[in-house]
């Protein structure tokens, strides 16, 4: 697709971002039930927080993991986010082993990402098969709920990509596809080769959070209101900055996710954090929940992905999907972390 095409198909879309946007991502209960988000255009309702699982076999064990994923369930949550090379499979194991001895497939919504496994790079045809094939034995499952590329491998022509995912939602093992890391423009490109009858995708992972908008706002949020793609932002706590856990190089030394989230130790991020912590301490919640209420506030976002280390530290994730910030609070919330 020409560039001049796409930049001016952006300008005359970037409107839609100021107004509602017309889908069916609507929140909803059952009587007395969790609340539940439905992704536009499928059968999923989801929990409005995404557990991230990249913690699970490589800073939490596999009893650590398992207690996480507990508690994530005690609190209502059913949407897990993994991927095949999340600790090279491990995480895939550990939830599978925790879905059976459970016997809690049938109440999950399961999302997993392909193409960085180095068993199975890329996004040939062949790698897809193979990696999908792979993810359903260790995630112990006939079916995948969402199927993300991990990321928009430019060595393969998209339509073989598609192709061979048609064939996998032909057999019943994947049931809707995603794009995680993807440019505007590949998902207009998509788009295109889904009204040809090629899967289309549903769902858009991006990083994105208080300190880290311009990435998406810039234009895959634009694409994704037009699309009407369901948002789900990645690293959506910057590696645990926003919920407080790294205020200081003390604390991020010594530790995997510490090192990750030091990048944000300036003081651009640290005022960000502090308007954080001063209406999280105003709605006696945590500063992680005020985080994630301010993404569930977007548009078109349906659950931003957030992991957890332990799980205690589940409750104040899926919290979020009950905290209704205030104009003011969105406000100050927008101005001090506006690029």
């Amino acid at each position: 697709m020409p560039r001049q095409v796409v930049s001016s198909s952006l300008d005359a879309m970037s409107v839609a971002l100021s107004r509602p946007a017309e889908t069916d991502q609507a929140e909803t209960t059952v009587g007395a039930g969790p609340v539940r988000r439905q992704i536009a255009g499928t059968e999923l309702r989801v929990h409005p927080l995404a557990l991230g699982c990249n913690a699970f076999g490589w800073t939490a064990t596999g009893e650590a993991s398992k207690a996480i994923l507990d508690a994530h369930r005690d609190f209502g949550g059913n949407f897990l986010d993994t991927a095949d090379s999340f600790a090279a499979g491990r995480s895939e194991v550990i939830i599978g082993s925790w879905l059976r001895s459970r016997g809690a497939r049938a109440e999950t919504v399961l999302a997993t990402k392909i193409g960085r496994n180095l068993d199975n790079p890329g996004l040939t045809q062949r790698s897809i098969v193979a990696a999908v094939e792979a993810s359903l034995v260790r995630l112990g499952t006939d079916y995948l709920d969402l199927l993300y590329f991990h990321f928009d491998d430019k060595t393969v022509a998209l339509e073989e990509s598609l192709v061979a995912v048609d064939a996998l939602m032909r057999a019943g093992k994947v049931r809707y596809l995603g794009a995680s890391n993807f440019s505007a423009e590949r998902l207009m490109e998509a788009r295109v080769l889904s009204a040809l009858g090629l899967p289309k995708f549903v769902a858009a992972e991006t990083p994105y959070n208080l300190v880290h908008r311009a990435e998406l706002e810039k234009d895959v949020a634009v694409v994704a209101r037009a699309q009407h793609l369901a948002l789900m932002p990645g690293f959506a706590l910057a590696h645990g900055f926003l919920a407080g856990a790294f205020r200081t190089k003390a604390d991020v030394a010594g530790t995997a996710r510490g090192q990750l989230a030091k990048v944000y130790l300036n003081r651009r991020s640290l005022r960000v954090l502090a308007v954080v912590d001063r209406i999280a301490a105003a709605q006696g919640a945590a500063p992680a929940s005020i985080a994630l209420a301010w993404l569930l506030a977007r548009p078109d976002v349906v659950a931003p992905v957030a992991g957890a280390g332990e799980a205690d530290q589940v409750q104040s994730l899926v919290a979020a999907a009950g905290i209704r910030l205030g104009r003011n609070d969105l406000l100050d919330l927008d101005r001090v972390s506006a690029d």
